[in-house]
């Protein structure tokens, strides 16, 4: 199976980005491009391919390339980011992707979707609400999604960002989060809390291991008493943007 991940390098104005619930505090630009290059060479060294979009650098927040697009299977949404300084991110990633091949869709007006907002596992396609993605936004992704079987909820999302901020999936379909910022854990049948905020972020990389930040040793403890892999990464620089590992990149199966 071919796996590929697109990122976005950081830019100049990246300590400039959006904050929504947290407070700002000083970014170590210098520091963001070392965690990132090496967020990139994890990915490399798991086998994925990396594939770069072209740079947004008057946008501060494009290095979370997840949000500019919802890809299933053979079809890449391209997303209407909720928040208007966001929305020139998209342009970039939808070329990268219409040149590998992919079928492509958006999201109108009036609506908006954030692809930090949206977690798939096995056919179904959880979606936050509330934050940075509409209703309006969700029911354009169940219509396209529609076609390919996927089934799309809509999540209530008060506390956190983005529904990816608050949970992600294990390999097996166990949906992990960190309790204070999570609306509902009674959402998903097979929930697990973990001990801290970032060990709440994995991506996956294959069947038996996850990608994860450094920053929660004892989420990755319990990970690994599972018998999972887990590949773990420095990302403090982008937590303080409340971003995570999962939004510095776009993962493409097939």
């Amino acid at each position: 199976m071919t796996r590929r991940a697109l990122v976005r390098r950081p830019g100049p104005r990246l300590a400039e980005g959006l904050l929504t619930h947290i407070d700002r505090v000083e970014v170590d630009l210098a520091l963001a491009e070392r965690q990132w290059e090496a967020y990139v060479a994890a990915l490399e060294a798991e086998g994925w391919e990396t594939i770069e979009v072209p740079p947004a650098p008057d946008c501060p927040d494009a290095v979370f390339v997840e949000d500019t697009v919802v890809v299933y299977g053979d079809l890449a949404v391209v997303t209407r980011p909720g928040a208007d300084a966001r929305k020139p991110e998209t342009a970039g990633t939808e070329q990268v992707l219409r040149d590998l091949g992919l079928r492509i869709a958006h999201i109108e007006a009036p609506g908006t979707l954030d692809g930090g907002d949206v977690l798939k596992h096995d056919g179904t396609v959880w979606v936050g609400l509330g934050g940075r993605t509409n209703r309006a936004g969700i029911d354009q992704l169940a219509a396209h999604l529609a076609p390919l079987g996927a089934e799309v909820v809509a999540v209530p999302l008060t506390k956190a960002l983005h529904l990816k901020s608050a949970v992600t999936a294990l390999p097996d379909g166990t949906v992990v989060g960190w309790d204070p910022v999570v609306d509902d854990p009674a959402t998903w049948s097979s929930y697990l809390a973990v001990p801290e905020e970032p060990g709440a972020h994995v991506v996956l990389l294959d069947g038996s291991t996850v990608l994860m930040s450094s920053a929660a040793p004892r989420t990755r403890a319990l990970y690994e008493e599972r018998g999972l892999r887990v590949v773990a990464v420095d990302v403090s620089e982008f937590e303080k943007l409340e971003g995570c590992v999962t939004c510095l990149s776009v993962r493409l199966r097939g």
